[in-house]
C-alpha cells in the first residue's frame, strides 16, 4: 500500500537529559531506528521533523539512507506534526503514519495492521492494555480503584488519511495542545479503531529508559584472538601492554612496538570482524611512525562502542625469555584496565617462556597473544 511516513523528532528530550534523538541505541542514533523501520516497511516518503539548525545532526544520524526529507519541527508537537503534513508532496488521498522517535522499536506488523484497519476507520493507533491496578489518589491517600477494563496504552505511529487528519487540525481549537494525533481526529467526530501494539514501542523519555531499552536488544557475545611479534634491537627500554620497561634492549617496529597492545587491538578488531591493525594503521603511513599503540587500541575499543558494545573481559600473554614481567604485570593491567573501561578483574597479563626453542628462546624478539570477548547487539 502507499502510505507516507512523518517522525516526529523535533523535541529537546530535557527529560533524558537532552537530544535524546541523536543518542545512540544499539549502535546507532535513535533516530535513525524508526527511519530505518518505515522505509523498509514501503513507506514512499518520509518527513522528517527536526529541531531548527540541527540538519547536520540529522544527515549524520541518517547517513546512507535514502527516501527522507528534514523540515524544522514546532514549539509543540503539534505544531511538528502540522509541520510534517505540509511538507508532503505526494496525494493527500493516501494514508500518513505519525511516528514519535522517541520509540524506536518499531516493527513491519505494527504497520501494517494500522495500515489494514484503515479501510474501515479515520484513523487507527496501536495501544496494550492497561496491565496495572490503577489508583485514584490525593496527597498520598488512596480514594479509590479505577476499572482498568477499558483502558489502554496509546502508542505510536498513529495512522489517518493525510488529508482527513489535516481537516481534523483545521477544526483543532487555536492554543490547545492534543495529547496525541488520534484526539484531534476523534474531537473532529472520526472514527479511530484500537490495533494490538507491541511492548517493544517503549517510550524513551527518562535517562534510565536508555538501559532499559539497551537490556531488551538480542545481543551476542563474540570472541576475538591477535597475535604480534617484533624482534630485539639496540635500545634501553621496552614498551608492554602500554608500561614502559627499562632494558637492555627494545623492539623494533614502525609505531612503538608495543607487542602486547597490538595483539590485543588485533583481538577486538577480529571479534567486530573488522579486519586487523594493518587496516586500520597501515605500517606504510609516515604518520603513525614512533606512534604510541595505546591509541590503536582506543581506536578499537571506539569501534565496538560504535556497534553498540562493549567489551567483556580480556587476557593477554606475553611470550619471552627476558625482560621479567612479574613485576610489572599489575602496572599493565591497571594500564589496560583504564584504556578499556573494564574492572581490574576482567583484565588478565600473563607471560610464559618457550623454555629456549625458537625465536624467542633465543632472545631474538618477543611474541604476544591475546583474546577478547565482546558483548554486541545481535
Amino acid at each position: 500500500m502507499d502510505f507516507a511516513s512523518i517522525v516526529v523528532a523535533a523535541g529537546t528530550g530535557s527529560r533524558a537529559g537532552g537530544g535524546k534523538q541523536w543518542r545512540t541505541l544499539g549502535g546507532k542514533p535513535v533516530l535513525r531506528w524508526s527511519v530505518e523501520a518505515l522505509a523498509l516497511a514501503g513507506s514512499q516518503e518520509i518527513i522528517v521533523v527536526i529541531p531548527a539548525g540541527t540538519d547536520q545532526e540529522a544527515a549524520e544520524a541518517l547517513s546512507g539512507l535514502s527516501g527522507w526529507r528534514a523540515v524544522p519541527g514546532g514549539a509543540e508537537r503539534a505544531d511538528s506534526v502540522r509541520a510534517g503534513l505540509s511538507a508532503l508532496t505526494g496525494g493527500l488521498n493516501r494514508p500518513v503514519l505519525i511516528h514519535d522517535a522517541a520509540r524506536p522499536f518499531l516493527t513491519r506488523p505494527v504497520i501494517e495492521r494500522l495500515l489494514a484497519a484503515l479501510a474501515t476507520a479515520d484513523g487507527a493507533i496501536p495501544a496494550l492494555p492497561v496491565a496495572d491496578t490503577l489508583k485514584r489518589a490525593t496527597h498520598g491517600t488512596i480514594r479509590g480503584t479505577v476499572d482498568r477494563g477499558d483502558l489502554f496504552r496509546a502508542q505510536t505511529p498513529q495512522a489517518f488519511r493525510a488529508d482527513r487528519l489535516l481537516a481534523a487540525y483545521a477544526a483543532w481549537p487555536t492554543g490547545q495542545a492534543p495529547t496525541d494525533d488520534a484526539a484531534v481526529v476523534e474531537a473532529d467526530g472520526g472514527t479511530v479503531v484500537i490495533v494490538e501494539g507491541d511492548a517493544r514501542l517503549m517510550k524513551l523519555t527518562f535517562p534510565e529508559d536508555f538501559a532499559m531499552a539497551e537490556a531488551s536488544l538480542p545481543r551476542q557475545t563474540r570472541v576475538g584472538s591477535g597475535f604480534d611479534a617484533h624482534r630485539w634491537g639496540p635500545g634501553g627500554a621496552v614498551w608492554l601492554c602500554g608500561v614502559e620497561i627499562p632494558h637492555d634492549q627494545t623492539l623494533i617496529g614502525h609505531s612503538d612496538a608495543d607487542a602486547g597492545l597490538h595483539a590485543l587491538t588485533d583481538a577486538i578488531l577480529g571479534a567486530l570482524g573488522d579486519g586487523d591493525i594493518g587496516d586500520h594503521f597501515p605500517p606504510t603511513d609516515p604518520k603513525w611512525k614512533g606512534a604510541a599503540s595505546d591509541l590503536f587500541l582506543i581506536h578499537a575499543v571506539e569501534r565496538v562502542a560504535a556497534r553498540g558494545g562493549r567489551i567483556v573481559n580480556v587476557d593477554v600473554t606475553l611470550i619471552c625469555e627476558r625482560p621479567r614481567v612479574k613485576p610489572h604485570r599489575q602496572a599493565m593491567r591497571e594500564r589496560l584496565a583504564a584504556i578499556l573501561a573494564l574492572p581490574l578483574d576482567a583484565v588478565s597479563v600473563k607471560a610464559t617462556t618457550t623454555e629456549a626453542m625458537g625465536f624467542t628462546g633465543r632472545g631474538e624478539g618477543l611474541a604476544a597473544q591475546a583474546i577478547a570477548t565482546i558483548d554486541l547487539p545481535a
